[in-house]
């Protein structure tokens, strides 16, 4: 009798001990919602049920890898420890993050895309059900065209020709 006793004190103590933890929910939300390619989407959201200090980010759309990639890297696929991450408040489960779509590594295309938040470091085809929630933004062509000259060709000319004048002298004085 007193050894069952013991048994169910210590059943008890372990169940005490164990934190109550409820359901782990993720919101994020893009503004705008269509942008063109060069823009800048801030990236909000909330995490709930969970104390973390960062949230993971990674993005889906035309002609990305499946598993997802990194924001800052349309190369870099999602996953082993490669991850877009942003900061969470601990007081209130808040975030934010601000992707400046003009200094990305890769090249987006015009499309529909799919970021994506989760609670722990995994790429798309393994996050647990619940722990991720996802966004889409709409990348329109960008602004400015891409064989945009950001001066006039005369200007490299005139370079080239003042260039040489100087290399012809330097090596006219360094013969005499």
């Amino acid at each position: 009798m007193r050894r069952a006793q013991i048994v169910l004190i210590a059943a008890l103590m372990v169940c005490c001990s164990i934190p109550c933890v409820a359901a782990v929910s993720l919101e994020i939300n893009a503004t705008p919602i269509q942008a063109h390619i060069g823009d800048t989407i801030t990236l909000t959201g909330k995490v709930s049920g969970l104390k973390t200090i960062a949230v993971y980010l990674f993005v889906n759309g035309p002609d990305l890898d499946n598993r997802g990639v990194t924001l800052e890297n349309l190369n870099i696929p999602a996953g082993r420890g490669l991850f877009t991450t942003a900061p969470v408040n601990l007081k209130d489960g808040t975030w934010e993050y601000v992707w400046d779509t003009s200094v990305i590594l890769g090249t987006p295309k015009p499309g529909t895309y799919t970021i994506n938040v989760v609670s722990t470091p995994v790429d798309r085809l393994r996050f647990a059900k619940g722990e991720y929630a996802v966004t889409q933004v709409v990348f329109l062509p960008s602004d400015t065209p891409a064989n945009n000259v950001p001066f006039d060709p005369l200007v490299a000319l005139l370079a080239l020709i003042s260039t040489s004048c100087a290399a012809f002298l330097i090596r006219r004085r360094k013969q005499d």
